[in-house]
C-alpha cells in the first residue's frame, strides 16, 4: 500500500480481471483489490450452502440436494460464443492454459408457445417447423445470402450496402414474416430489442455470421461453449495472468475509499488507514456510486431440478430466447440451463436461470413465462439488482467504471465494454491476430479425452 502504482482495480468480478490482466501484460503496475474475501464480485460462483446463506438466510441446504462443494451456480449466468470476441482474448492472453471447455447442447427460441432449435442454416431453415413451405424458400435465400455475404466483395452484396441498408429494408427484400424475422433478429443476431430494424443491417448480418460460424466451430448443437466448474474459473484465470506479470492482489480490503485530489482528478486508493497511489482507477460501479446512473435493473429466477428442460431433446446444457413479442414485454427473456456434464452440480441435478430486464417490481411474475418451462423443480430462488452506467469523464478525473452485467445469457456486450475500457485507459485498440491452431481445450462428451479446435474442424487430443 506504501507504493505508487500506474493502475488501481477494484473489484475482481470478470470485467475487471480481464482488464488487469491485460493491463499487466502490456507493462502496466497493477494494484487489484476487493473489499470481499473471494474472486469474482457480482459475477462468482457459489456452492449450495453459500447459495442459500445468501438467498435463505441459512447455511443449512436441504440433504437430497448432495454435497454443497459440488455446486458451482452462477450468478451472472452467460454461454461464450465459441468463434466470439471473449473466446479471441482467452486466446490472445493464453489465458485458455487455464481453463477447460465443453460445448453447450443446445440452442432453442421460444415461438407460439412452444420452444424450437435455432435454425443457422439454409438447410436447417428448411427442416424447421418455426415456418411454413414457402416462408422457408423465403428464408432460405436470406440465410444463403449472409453465408456468401463478405463485406470486402462487393459482388456478394447484391447492389446493397448495409452500412446504408436498415435490417427492416433488407429483410423487406427477402419479405420474411414476422415471426421469422423475430427468431432471427433475437436467437440468431441476439439483439436485446427491436431497435436494430431500424439501424444499419451490416451489424445484423455480422452477427448472424458470428452464429453460423459458432456453430461450426465445434459441430456441436449449438455455438456456444461453457467452462467446466461455471463461469467462477474466468476470473481467477485472468487474476493469475495479472500475478504473472507482476500484478499484485488484495482481497477482504474493507472500504476501498477512492481519494481525488483539488482538480477532481483520482490520487489513489484508501483502505485500513493506509493509501496506495495511482494514476488511474478501474472500478465496477458498486465502488463510485456517485458517478454512475442507473439505467434499469435485471430480474433472475435460479432453479434446482433434477431434470433437463423439457422439449429441449434432453440437453444437459442449453439457451432458449425468449422473444420480447412473443411475451408482450419491451425486452426479451432468457433461459440458460447447466447440470453435472459441466460439473456445475451433483449428477442428475440441473441448474436453470430465467432472467430478463425488469419491468415491473414483480420479478415472480414477470419471469413466470420462462420458469413454466422448466417442468418441475425442486428449489427456487429470486434475485433482482440494479443495472448502472458510468456518467463521468474519464478523461477529466481518470476513472474507468465498467457497466453492470445485463440481462443476456451470452458474452458479447460483456466483452464489448472490456475492450472499449481498454482503448480508453491505453489509447490502444487490442488486434485478435489468432493464430492456425487454436488453444482451447474442449472437453469432448467421453468425459477422457479433449479436442483442440482448429479454425477447420478439430483434433481429438
Amino acid at each position: 500500500m506504501d507504493e505508487e502504482y500506474d493502475v488501481i482495480v477494484l473489484g475482481t468480478g470478470l470485467k475487471e480481471c480481464i482488464l488487469s490482466g491485460l493491463l499487466s501484460v502490456d507493462g502496466l503496475k497493477v494494484l487489484h483489490m476487493d473489499r470481499n474475501d473471494y474472486y469474482g464480485g457480482e459475477s462468482t460462483s457459489l456452492n449450495l450452502i453459500q447459495l442459500w446463506k445468501r438467498f435463505r438466510g441459512s447455511d443449512k441446504p436441504p440433504a437430497h440436494l448432495g454435497s454443497s462443494r459440488d455446486y458451482n451456480v452462477d450468478m451472472v449466468p452467460k454461454f461464450m460464443m465459441a468463434n466470439g470476441t471473449l473466446v479471441r482474448v482467452l486466446i490472445h492472453t493464453d489465458v485458455t492454459k487455464y481453463l477447460y471447455f465443453k460445448a453447450v447442447d443446445g440452442s432453442f427460441v421460444y415461438n407460439k408457445g412452444k420452444v424450437h432449435k435455432v435454425p443457422a442454416t439454409d438447410m436447417e431453415a428448411l427442416k424447421s417447423p418455426l415456418m411454413g413451405i414457402f416462408e422457408k424458400r423465403r428464408a432460405r435465400k436470406f440465410f444463403i445470402y449472409v453465408q456468401d455475404y463478405d463485406e470486402t466483395d462487393p459482388k456478394t452484396h447484391e447492389g446493397m450496402d448495409l452500412a446504408r441498408v436498415t435490417t427492416r429494408e433488407l429483410i423487406a427484400k427477402y419479405g420474411l414474416d414476422d415471426n421469422t424475422v423475430d427468431f432471427i433478429g433475437h436467437a440468431l443476431a441476439l439483439h436485446r430489442d427491436d431497435r436494430y430494424l431500424d439501424e444499419p443491417a451490416l451489424d445484423t448480418v455480422k452477427r448472424m455470421k458470428l452464429y453460423s460460424e459458432s456453430l461450426a466451430r465445434f459441430q456441436g448443437g449449438s455455438p456456444y461453449i461453457y467452462p467446466l466448474y461455471g463461469l467462477g474459473e474466468l476470473p481467477q484465470a485472468f487474476a493469475r495472468l495479472s500475478a504473472v506479470y507482476g500484478g499484485t492482489y488484495m482481497l477482504n480490503k474493507p472500504e476501498c475509499k477512492v481519494e481525488f485530489n483539488e482538480e477532481g482528478q483520482v490520487i489513489g486508493v484508501t483502505s485500513e488507514g493506509e493509501t496506495a497511489r495511482c494514476k488511474k482507477v478501474v472500478c465496477d460501479p458498486s465502488y463510485l456510486p456517485n458517478k454512475v446512473r442507473k439505467v434499469g435493473r435485471v430480474a433472475r429466477a435460479i432453479a434446482i431440478m433434477n431434470h433437463p428442460i423439457p422439449n429441449t431433446n434432453d440437453c444437459h446444457s442449453v439457451q432458449v430466447i425468449l422473444p420480447q413479442k412473443q411475451l408482450g414485454r419491451k425486452s426479451d427473456m432468457y433461459l440458460f440451463c447447466c447440470s453435472y456434464s459441466h460439473n456445475v452440480a451433483p449428477k442428475g441435478k440441473f441448474i436453470a436461470f430465467v432472467s430478463t430486464e425488469a419491468e415491473t417490481d414483480q420479478p415472480e411474475i414477470e419471469l413466470k413465462p420462462g420458469i413454466d418451462l422448466l417442468g418441475p423443480v425442486e428449489e427456487l430462488f429470486f434475485d433482482i439488482y440494479d443495472r448502472s452506467e458510468p456518467v463521468n469523464e474519464p478523461s477529466l478525473d481518470n476513472c474507468f467504471i465498467s457497466a453492470s452485467y445485463d440481462a443476456t445469457t451470452h458474452f458479447e456486450s460483456t466483452v464489448m465494454d472490456v475492450l472499449n475500457m481498454y482503448t480508453m485507459i491505453t489509447g490502444k485498440v487490442i488486434f485478435f491476430q489468432v493464430s492456425n491452431i487454436l488453444s482451447i481445450k474442449i472437453c469432448c462428451h467421453c468425459s477422457r479425452c479433449f479436442v483442440t479446435s482448429k479454425i477447420s474442424g478439430f483434433i481429438h487430443g
